[in-house]
């Protein structure tokens, strides 16, 4: 190691960047952005550097919205616009609440059915203990508008202040449909209302689908059922449909990204060019952590990165320093346990399930955390920095 011996391990920077419209050649903003980033600040870029992209800027410089008229028409051409069951949604004015108007513009009633004590993310309706003294089981108990009413009385939302219940009821009606609102967690309980179903959950859905059609469902839609091809010229997501979605306007949605995969090897492509550093390079959207005060899961997205370039595949391969120097190395110090230490390192497996010397390195894909990382680092009002560039992220002790 020697006296250039780097004292830097990962660092994390966004990237200022001017906005992104419709029609941009954000390949080319983004590795000019990155470029002029590094000249003003005095860096330079290294091979497996990774430049992330947020997913939103992405959508916009593929034009990818919907409006609530598209929506709507999706909606009744594949679900017949009668009675519809809209079950599992996560509470939320920015991911749900546009989505919502669609369908009920596209549907004569909707009837709503919200898990409970919380959404899938964790946005609680009302804390389990106060679910322990009612003496409901929410595993099995169906509950009425009236009897959440009677037991939970109005319960707002803890950070936006909102009685999603009373919103969600309002916003229906608001569209010219009837609403009715029950809470259960068994997908089944919306069965005796009606056959036809658009269920709105994001990491569940493919066993709440199994589930209804397997009780005799007729027609089970996901969100990503919905706006998966276009609709009188809309944009639409062939993968993903309405999931990963946010509001853009009271009446469009910005979808997802469309295929993004041509996009990050062409910045990988022009920085090779420009600077001669193979770089790696990635969408991402929300991260994938969870908040201990409010209980709530970030990751509202389908996934955290559509899209990325091969050097991202797969989970980190790590040694627990701390194990190797409490056990293997616990006689050693200074220069002998550095030595030690690196040695293990140089000669790690290239798996270590298993090992224990890697117990406590969490086996999490690459792109979850680094795309949290950067979900961090960008925040999500205005810094301003949608691009972010993760320096040293794979360098370890030895190098």
């Amino acid at each position: 190691m020697g006296s250039n011996e780097r004292r830097v391990g990962t660092v994390s920077r966004g990237i200022r960047c001017p906005i992104i419209r419709d029609g941009d050649d954000l390949a080319a903003i983004v590795t000019e952005s990155v470029l002029d980033a590094a000249k003003s600040d005095g860096f330079s870029l290294r091979d497996r550097d990774v430049i992330a992209v947020t997913e939103s800027v992405v959508a916009r410089s593929q034009g990818n919205y919907a409006s609530v008229s598209d929506i709507a028409s999706d909606v009744r051409a594949k679900l017949g616009g009668g009675t519809i069951g809209v079950i599992f949604p996560i509470l939320s004015r920015n991911r749900f609440a546009i989505c919502l108007r669609g369908i009920a513009m596209g549907a004569e009633k909707i009837v709503l059915m919200l898990s409970y004590p919380s959404d899938e993310v964790g946005n609680a309706l009302v804390s389990l203990d106060r679910l322990d003294e009612a003496g409901v089981n929410p595993y099995s108990d169906v509950l009425t508008l009236e009897k959440y009413r009677e037991l939970f009385g109005e319960n707002k939302h803890e950070f936006t202040g909102v009685d999603y219940v009373s919103y969600y009821g309002d916003l229906i009606r608001k569209c010219g449909a009837e609403a009715e609102i029950i809470f259960a967690n068994q997908p089944k309980a919306i069965l005796p209302y009606t056959k036809n179903i658009i269920t709105c959950d994001i990491h569940t859905r493919a066993r709440t689908k199994r589930i209804l059609k397997a009780a005799g469902a007729e027609a089970v839609y996901g969100l990503d059922e919905l706006m998966n091809a276009p609709v009188n010229g809309s944009g639409y997501n062939e993968k993903y449909g309405l999931l990963g979605s946010n509001k853009s306007t009271e009446d469009a949605v910005k979808l997802f990204p469309r295929e993004c995969r041509p996009l990050v090897l062409d910045i990988q492509r022009r920085i090779l060019e420009k600077t001669g550093k193979h770089v790696e390079v990635m969408v991402y959207g929300d991260g994938a952590f969870k908040d201990p005060q409010g209980k709530i899961w970030e990751l509202a997205d389908p996934v955290v990165s559509p899209a990325y370039t091969d050097g991202l595949i797969g989970t980190p391969n790590e040694l627990k320093l701390k194990y190797l120097a409490d056990n293997d190395f616990r006689d050693l110090e200074g220069e002998a346990l550095k030595q030690a230490i690196s040695e293990s390192i140089r000669k790690k497996d290239s798996d270590l399930v298993g090992n224990m010397a890697s117990q406590g390195t969490t086996p999490r894909q690459l792109t979850d955390l680094i795309g949290s990382l950067c979900d961090l680092t960008s925040g999500s009002g205005d810094k301003g920095t949608p691009v972010v560039l993760i320096q040293g992220y794979f360098d370890n002790y030895t190098n």
